[in-house]
C-alpha cells in the first residue's frame, strides 16, 4: 500500500500580520491625501508647471538618496528604519494640517476648483507643499526600501508571492477604494482635516511596525551581520555592479524606470485633466450620485467622482491579487511582463481619447490589474536572488532606476501641456501626456521581448534557491 504524502500549508507569521495592518493603515491615509493634495495643490496654483514640480519634489528623492539609503537599509536594523520614518511622515503631515487651518480663511473651496475655476498662485501655502513633498519623499525612500527588504526575513521564500500579493491588494483596497471617498467627505469639512486623519495613520503604523520583536540587521551568507562602519563609495558601487552585471535585474530596471517616467507624464497634471476636460459633474451616474454626495457631505460632485477614479486602482488592485499569480503561470513570467507594458500603452491611449470619466476608470482598473502583475512577478524575483547582504543596496539601486526618474517624468508632463497649449490649446494639451505614454509602452515592449523570457526567469529563480 503505498502512502500518500498531503502538502501542509505553511502559515504566514503573527510579525507579517502586524507588518499588513500597518501597511493597511498607512494606505488607507495615502488615499486620503491621495485626493486632498491635489485638490488642495488644484486650489493653490492652476499652473501645470507648478503642479507638476510637486510631484517632481515628492519623487526627486528616489533619484538623489536612493542609492545612499540601500547603504543605511543594509547597516541600520529594518524594523527601527521603518518606525523612525512613519513617525517623520506622521509629524510632516502634522504640520501641513496646522498650516492650512491657519490659512483655510485665505482658500477657495474645494467645490470652487472642482470645475478649473482659476485661481492667483497662493505662492506660501504652495512652497509649504513643495517642502513637505519633499521631505515626505526622502522619508519613504528609506521606509519603502527597508520594508522591501524586512519582509524576506519574516516570510519564507516559497510564500513570497503570497505575502507580496495580500500585501499589495490590501494596500490597495485601503489606498485607492476606501482612502479616497474618505476624504472626499474629509474635504468637504475643511481642506486641513484630511490631512490631520493622514497623520494620525502614519503613527498607528509606526506604533504595530514597532510591536514586531526581533533584530533585523542585513546578514551575511555565514550568519554574521555586516559591520558598522561605513565605506559608503565602495558599497554603493558593490551594488550597483550587482545590479548591473545581471542580465535580467538590469533590463527589467531599465524598463520600470522608463514605465514609472511615463505614469508620472500622465499624473502629474492629472488634477488639472479631471477637473477641465473629464465629464466629473455632469457625465454617466453623476445625478445618481449628487445625493449620495450631499449625504456623506463630500465638497462636490466632482470631488466625489474624482474619488471614484482613484478607487479604479482598488477594482484593478483586487483583481491583481487575485489573479496575478495564477496569470503568471498560466502564461508564464515573461508573456507576463509583455501583458502589462502593452495593457499600459493601450489604456493611457484610451484615456487620451476620451472626456467619459467611467472610460477613465475602466481604463485605471485595468492599468493597476497589469502594473501589480509585473510588480508581483519582479519584486518576488529580486527577493529570491538577490543575497542578503546586499539586499538593501541592490534594491537600492534598482529603485534608483525604477523610482528615480519619475520626478523626471513629472516634469516633462508639465513641460509636455505648457509646450503644447499654444499650439492645440489648454484642453488638448492636457491630453498629449497620455499620448506620449501610449508611444513609449509600445517602444518598451520590442525591448523587452528579447531580454525578459519566461526561460531566463525560472533559471535565474532556479539558481538562486539552490545557492
Amino acid at each position: 500500500m503505498t502512502a500518500t504524502t498531503v502538502p501542509t500549508k505553511t502559515r504566514l507569521s503573527v510579525h507579517y500580520w502586524r507588518l499588513w495592518t500597518a501597511s493597511v493603515i498607512s494606505n488607507l491615509g495615502d488615499g486620503i491625501s491621495a485626493i486632498a493634495y491635489p485638490w488642495l495643490a488644484s486650489a493653490v496654483t492652476r499652473d501645470p508647471l507648478l503642479i507638476a514640480l510637486i510631484a517632481v519634489a515628492q519623487r526627486i528623492p528616489w533619484l538623489l538618496f536612493t542609492l545612499p539609503a540601500g547603504v543605511i537599509t543594509d547597516r541600520v536594523d529594518r524594523r527601527k528604519i521603518m518606525v523612525s520614518m512613519d513617525v517623520v511622515r506622521a509629524t510632516l503631515t502634522m504640520l501641513v494640517a496646522v498650516v492650512i487651518l491657519g490659512e483655510s480663511s485665505s482658500l477657495p473651496s474645494p467645490a470652487d476648483v472642482a470645475g478649473g475655476m482659476d485661481v492667483p498662485t497662493d505662492l506660501a501655502v504652495y512652497f509649504v507643499l513643495l517642502a513637505a513633498a519633499l521631505l515626505m519623499g526622502m522619508a519613504e525612500v528609506l521606509r519603502d526600501n527597508s520594508a522591501q527588504t524586512f519582509l524576506p526575513a519574516i516570510v519564507k521564500p516559497e510564500n513570497l508571492e503570497k505575502a507580496n500579493g495580500n500585501l499589495w491588494g490590501a494596500e490597495m483596497v485601503a489606498n485607492s477604494f476606501i482612502g479616497p471617498p474618505i476624504g472626499s467627505i474629509l474635504l468637504g469639512i475643511g481642506f486641513a482635516l484630511p490631512f490631520f486623519v493622514d497623520a494620525g495613520t502614519f503613527a498607528v503604523a509606526a506604533g504595530l511596525v514597532f510591536l514586531i520583536t526581533g533584530q533585523f540587521r542585513a546578514r551575511r551568507a555565514d550568519g554574521a551581520v555586516l559591520p558598522k562602519k561605513v565605506a559608503w563609495k565602495d558599497e554603493i558601487k558593490e551594488g550597483f555592479l550587482w545590479l548591473w552585471r545581471h542580465p535580467l535585474l538590469r533590463p527589467m530596471a531599465v524598463i520600470l524606470g522608463l514605465l514609472n517616467a511615463a505614469g508620472m507624464m500622465m499624473f502629474s497634471t492629472f488634477i488639472l485633466f479631471a477637473q477641465e476636460d473629464l465629464d466629473l459633474e455632469t457625465g454617466l451616474f453623476t445625478g445618481v450620485l449628487h445625493p449620495v454626495a450631499d449625504f456623506f457631505g463630500a465638497s462636490s460632485v466632482a470631488a466625489f467622482v474624482f474619488s471614484l477614479l482613484l478607487m479604479a486602482g482598488a477594482v484593478g488592485g483586487i483583481l491583481g491579487s487575485v489573479f496575478a499569480a495564477r496569470i503568471s503561470k498560466r502564461l508564464g513570467s515573461g508573456p507576463s511582463l509583455y501583458l502589462s507594458i502593452l495593457g499600459g500603452s493601450i489604456t493611457s491611449l484610451a484615456i487620451g481619447l476620451t472626456n467619459r470619466w467611467w472610460v477613465v476608470w475602466v481604463m485605471f482598473a485595468a492599468a493597476t490589474l497589469l502594473a501589480l502583475l509585473w510588480n508581483v512577478i519582479t519584486v518576488s524575483f529580486r527577493q529570491t536572488i538577490i543575497p542578503d547582504e546586499l539586499l538593501g543596496r541592490v534594491n537600492s539601486v534598482y529603485r534608483f532606476f525604477g523610482w528615480g526618474m519619475m520626478p523626471i517624468g513629472s516634469l516633462l508632463g508639465g513641460a509636455i501641456v505648457a509646450a503644447f497649449t499654444p499650439l492645440v490649446g489648454r484642453s488638448d494639451a492636457l491630453r498629449w501626456p497620455f499620448f506620449a505614454v501610449a508611444i513609449i509602452n509600445a517602444v518598451l515592449l520590442v525591448y523587452a521581448f528579447p531580454r525578459l523570457t519566461t526561460e531566463k526567469i525560472e533559471g535565474a529563480r532556479a539558481e538562486a534557491t539552490k545557492s
